[in-house]
């Protein structure tokens, strides 16, 4: 039996399991997210949940506790003073892991980790905000622009004379042929020769 033993090996030895944690350690306080496979993530959530542990603290001791994790010094700023911070009235669960199925290569089961606040990029919540929803919110919307009023004719002045005449169509050739031209240049051409041999 395998009493008090915890943790899984991941097929590798202890020194290139940790140097692997350190890395992805890293590119989750740098990008907030990262994909890996599903056990790699249950395995690197309580270090990751353990170093914002020691970032809430603040204290000299405790970043040199993360330095030990986080070789980068940027890092390390960048976890005391901007990630530790948002989880200040959290005690633990920093950290979500989402099912993303199975790799195509080999099978294996991947999922994202990520900070539980982590939203993707144009997706934020002031920007929701903002935009007007379905129904009475463009109606609003509609109202606040007539009430402006001096930009909507401004808009419709500069439209008409950014058109530029239109060239007409040619017809598709195959491949490796020059396009073909319109029928009325074609009789023209026609009409020349025929002068020219009189």
């Amino acid at each position: 039996m395998r009493h008090n033993v915890k943790g899984r090996k991941l097929g590798r030895t202890t020194e290139h399991r940790q140097a692997m944690f350190r890395n992805q350690l890293a590119s989750l306080v740098e990008s907030g997210r990262i994909r890996t496979t599903l056990m790699k993530a249950k395995e690197l959530r309580p270090i990751a949940e353990k170093i914002v542990t020691k970032g809430k603290r603040g204290t000299v001791d405790a970043r040199r506790q993360v330095r030990r994790w986080l070789a980068q010094r940027e890092l390390v700023k960048k976890l005391f003073d901007e990630v530790a911070p948002r989880f200040q009235e959290r005690n633990g669960g920093y950290l979500r892991i989402l099912k993303l199925g199975p790799r195509p290569g080999d099978g294996a089961e991947m999922a994202f980790l990520e900070w539980v606040d982590y939203q993707l990029a144009g997706t934020d919540k002031k920007a929701k905000a903002e935009k007007p929803t379905k129904g009475k919110g463009k109606a609003a919307a509609a109202e606040g622009e007539e009430a402006e009023g001096e930009e909507k004719p401004a808009k419709k002045t500069a439209k008409p004379a950014a058109k530029a005449p239109k060239k007409p169509p040619t017809k598709p050739t195959g491949r490796g042929q020059a396009p073909t031209k319109p029928p009325a240049a074609a009789k023209k051409r026609s009409t020349q020769r025929k002068a020219g041999s009189e």
